[in-house]
């Protein structure tokens, strides 16, 4: 008897896990460590850490969700201060920013330009001026297999003219 009330309590609990939704790599330190890792690996380039800041998360969320009815593969912008990624399955925070440092191999320093791709998500990731961050991570509505993540910083960075660092 005792055996079967531990198999069912175990079954339960293996049944909310399924339910339950992961926040691993959602979190507000996991959006910051992925930010702050790529700034610090700029050698010589003194850019200061981020702080995160949950009034930006708030003013991401808002604005993410004039995005769920229509969001496609084709929303990917770097746009007034947010990054925003969307992409198939479990996108997680991290994969999104991970995908926005990616793009360094298409920044090209000496012209300050994009060469070969896209490069405005990694610039705002890196921008010096930059202090602080807030991040969200919601389900398309359209589409439930398409995930949308955002980041707002503080103040923006990709001003035409200036260097990120």
């Amino acid at each position: 008897m005792a055996l079967w009330k531990i198999s069912a309590f175990v079954a339960c609990v293996v049944g909310l896990a399924l339910v339950i939704p992961s926040h691993a790599q959602n979190s507000p330190q996991d959006y910051l460590n992925a930010h702050n890792a790529a700034r610090s690996a700029i050698v010589g380039a003194n850019i200061p850490a981020l702080l995160y800041d949950t009034t930006l998360e708030a003013d991401v969320q808002l604005y993410l969700n004039t995005l769920l009815g229509q969001c496609n593969l084709n929303v990917d912008l770097s746009l007034n201060g947010i990054n925003v990624k969307v992409k198939e399955n479990l996108l997680t925070g991290l994969d999104a920013v991970n995908a926005w440092v990616n793009e360094e191999i298409y920044y090209d320093y000496n012209t300050n330009s994009c060469i070969g791709g896209i490069c405005t998500h990694y610039t705002q990731v890196v921008w010096k001026s930059s202090v602080s961050i807030g991040c969200f991570r919601t389900q398309c509505l359209n589409n439930l297999n398409l995930w949308i993540v955002g980041c707002k910083y503080s103040p923006p960075g990709n001003i035409i003219g200036l260097r990120p660092y």
